[in-house]
């Protein structure tokens, strides 16, 4: 009996069609290859705590190092650029707040958040919490417009600076309730709450984490949470949209690649994502820096990043929000 041999080449495609019948992603076959390398913000802050406890349950997961490279400088500009331009293969990854798709409605990036990267999953959501100074005749929302319309412009608020969080959540409030009241920017969520503590501003659209501690001491009172459900942390509070019907801020955190990067890829970093933020010890350490761990699918991520951009643009816009 005649036997011939195949030419290798034969062998080959022979080979990669046996495995995409058998319904294998060849792409992620041999996923990961080497070592990931995570790119986050600076130290201390929600993106890089959850970039370390992510970079944690991946190695876990994967049997392979999660490298944490943690950026100080350059902001979001840098590190969008970083994952933008590596190579998709599911090697480089971004975990990053919304300064990622909110830092290019005021200036021009090298990168387009809606086009350059794959959407892997919401990992964290924060509210900001509505503080005012405890001699404030300010007990509730209501209270607030109330008084933000009887004395335009007496009534200053402050931010961790131009643009930030706190700034836009602010700016939305007055958009949607037609009250007057002041910008006051600062070096940092720190500086702003001292003011609030201080009576330079009466009142702050504060980040959970910058506030929880002056909360607990009573040398601030919250008011309202800007979610449009009750924050964990402090559960009584009511939200803003209790009282204005549709206002929403906050600040989330993204996990990312490159763009296409293989789908399979995608699906795979998802799943341990979720199955990491399931887990009560890693919520009640997400929920001990003022994050809530949440997890989305990649797509919820995706409509995130477009509505936010959308909404905040018109925001920006009205406001006559310029970065100095």
């Amino acid at each position: 009996m005649l036997c011939l041999k195949a030419p290798r080449r034969f062998v080959r495609v022979a080979a990669v069609c046996a495995l995409c019948l058998s319904g294998i992603p060849v792409a992620a076959q041999d996923y990961p290859a080497r070592p990931l390398r995570i790119v986050t913000g600076a130290p201390g802050s929600t993106a890089e705590f959850a970039a370390r406890m992510l970079g944690q349950g991946l190695s876990d997961a994967f049997n392979q190092s999660a490298v944490v490279d943690p950026r100080s400088t350059g902001g979001a500009t840098i590190l969008g650029e970083i994952v933008a331009r590596a190579a998709p293969d599911g090697h480089t990854l971004l975990v990053i707040g919304s300064t990622l798709w909110l830092g290019p409605l005021f200036r021009r990036a090298p990168f387009d958040p809606l086009r350059d990267f794959s959407y892997i999953a919401i990992l964290t959501d924060s509210p900001n919490i509505l503080v005012v100074h405890p001699s404030l005749p300010v007990h509730s929302v209501k209270d607030l417009i109330a008084l933000g319309k009887a004395k335009p412009r007496a009534l200053n608020y402050s931010t961790s600076g131009i643009g930030a969080s706190p700034h836009l959540a602010a700016e939305l409030f007055k958009s949607m309730t037609g009250t007057d009241i002041t910008h006051v920017p600062y070096k940092g969520a720190g500086a702003a709450i001292i003011a609030v503590l201080g009576g330079e501003a009466q009142l702050s659209f504060a980040s959970a984490a910058s506030v929880t501690a002056q909360i607990n001491a009573g040398k601030v009172r919250a008011i309202a949470v800007t979610g449009l459900k009750p924050y964990s942390v402090f559960p009584d509070l009511p939200t803003v949209a209790a009282t204005v019907p549709g206002y929403e801020s906050g600040a989330a955190t993204g996990f990312f690649a490159p763009a296409r990067t293989p789908l399979p890829i995608i699906e795979r970093l998802n799943r341990e994502a979720l199955r990491l933020l399931a887990r009560a010890d890693v919520k009640a350490k997400f929920l001990a820096t003022g994050a809530e761990a949440t997890g989305s699918t990649p797509q919820q991520l995706a409509n995130l990043v477009k509505a936010d951009s959308a909404k905040w643009s018109k925001v920006i816009r009205d406001a006559g929000i310029k970065l100095e």
